[in-house]
């Protein structure tokens, strides 16, 4: 009987990809995996009460930093592989001059303010990029001009910008990278320098040193030894997300096709 692994998988689409990357990879040592999504906090009580062995996709040492530390109170965690190396960032559409926008204080331009969507929508409240922009409104001066933040859904967040861009309108959508917009629109990231939006995190797997035995030492550096990267992410997040391919049958085809299988 296979050995069943339960890893935590935050319920956004780019990390339910370097999730199933992770699970295609598990699976072929012969494990049976359980995925259980749910925001970013939920993720790391799971990994805290032993709910889930492992945690995919942490993104450290900024967005989820707080989180790890909490649950090393009281459990030991090991960290695997680089998945990718993500970022926070707010972006504009290309079409949106470089001239007139390129850093967050531009925005408060008159000629900018006549033109710019005042309503900055963006993802769950958790979420690091959440928790910046709503810093960012506040530091840059931004609600004073009639800009506010608003949490959501990924979908609300995604088809914001998608719709504004049909008709040409300017917008600031507050991303990461890697997502899968990016595989399809040219998004132009705008500078920050307050520097609120953190820093380059890397994304790793987290796991619990007590379900370390579970595995070989060989099969411990194997996970160790994964490495994607934020383009490989959103490219498979855009078969997923936007073409609507079979999340695991797209990323098993990439790691056979890149010999991690």
């Amino acid at each position: 009987m296979k050995q069943i692994i339960t890893i935590g998988v935050t319920d956004l689409s780019f990390h339910r990809i370097a999730a199933s990357l992770v699970a295609n990879v598990l699976k072929s040592m012969e494990f049976e995996i359980d995925r259980i999504y749910e925001h970013h906090e939920k993720n790391f009580e799971n990994l805290k009460e032993g709910i889930t062995g492992l945690l995919t996709s942490a993104w450290l040492p900024s967005s989820h930093g707080g989180y790890r530390a909490e649950v090393q109170k009281t459990v030991p965690l090991t960290i695997l592989g680089l998945h990718y190396e993500p970022y926070a960032l707010w972006g504009v559409p290309d079409y949106v001059p470089e001239t007139s926008v390129s850093e967050v204080s531009d925005l408060l331009k008159v000629e900018v303010l006549e033109k710019m969507t005042k309503k900055i929508q963006g993802i769950n409240l958790g979420a690091g990029i959440s928790r910046f922009s709503a810093k960012m409104i506040e530091d840059y001066g931004l609600g004073k001009k009639g800009y506010s933040f608003h949490t959501g859904t990924e979908e609300d967040c995604f088809s914001a910008f998608e719709n504004a861009v049909a008709k040409k309108e300017w917008i600031v959508v507050p991303l990461w990278k890697p997502q899968f917009l990016h595989s399809k629109y040219t998004i132009r990231e705008i500078k920050d320098p307050k520097g609120l939006l953190g820093v380059v995190d890397k994304a790793v797997l987290l796991i619990r040193d007590d379900k370390k035995d579970l595995f070989t030492s060989a099969q411990l550096e194997k996970l160790d030894s994964l490495r994607f990267g934020n383009d490989v992410i959103a490219e498979l997040d855009y078969k997923v997300s936007r073409e609507g391919q079979d999340i695991d049958v797209v990323t098993k085809e990439w790691l056979t096709k890149n010999q991690w299988l």
